[in-house]
């Protein structure tokens, strides 16, 4: 799967809302998914947000969004130009359990080994843009969340649903596979990290 990250934390780029008013708390109340009206767009959405919301997650759900994407470059996820006619995008706001994600430095080795692992997967049509972003965790609370932005398309809306779900498994599934990857540690999975 097609997969890169980046920070924006300058002062006018956008931040992470935790504390804004629609949001459901999925760690304590997973049952709510249902109230996250963007599950009844991409049904695998309520799976995918009550797996990262899940204890064995490192980080918890904020705020999500699903759209059709009327300009797309097939080429960036990885798709057939000739059978790539329709395509959606979503988004999901993570913020960390914890203190995983309590400098700079510790995000952006987490959001490369996440990208590491997501590249690992094998899966067309689709990519992952993971933004490292400053985050409002209540009105006296600031401090680092990530934005996974994933897109996916198809010959017709219905595949590009199907391939928007699979790179959600993927992304649940290498969250959770990455982690609270201890910040001292230089592997990951036997893997060497390096700069």
């Amino acid at each position: 799967m097609e997969c890169d990250w980046e920070i924006e934390i300058t002062p006018d780029a956008p931040v992470i809302d935790a504390a804004w008013e629609g949001y459901v708390d999925l760690r304590s109340s997973p049952e709510r998914v249902a109230r996250v009206g963007e599950t009844a767009q991409l049904p695998i959405l309520a799976e995918v947000l009550i797996r990262l919301n899940s204890a064995s997650s490192p980080g918890w759900t904020s705020k999500c969004d699903v759209w059709p994407l009327e300009i797309f470059d097939p080429d960036e996820l990885d798709a057939d130009r000739d059978t790539a006619n329709s395509a959606l995008g979503c988004y999901i706001d993570i913020l960390s359990n914890g203190q995983i994600w309590s400098t700079l430095d510790a995000i952006a080795s987490w959001c490369r080994r996440l990208c590491l692992d997501m590249r690992g997967r094998p899966l067309l049509n689709c990519r992952a843009d993971i933004v490292v972003r400053r985050a409002c965790l209540n009105r006296e609370s600031v401090g680092l969340g990530i934005t996974a932005y994933l897109s996916a398309c198809g010959p017709a809306p219905v595949e590009a649903a199907k391939a928007l779900s699979d790179a959600l498994i993927v992304l649940a599934d290498s969250v959770l596979a990455v982690g609270a990857f201890d910040e001292d540690s230089s592997k990951y999975n036997g893997i060497i990290v390096g700069e």
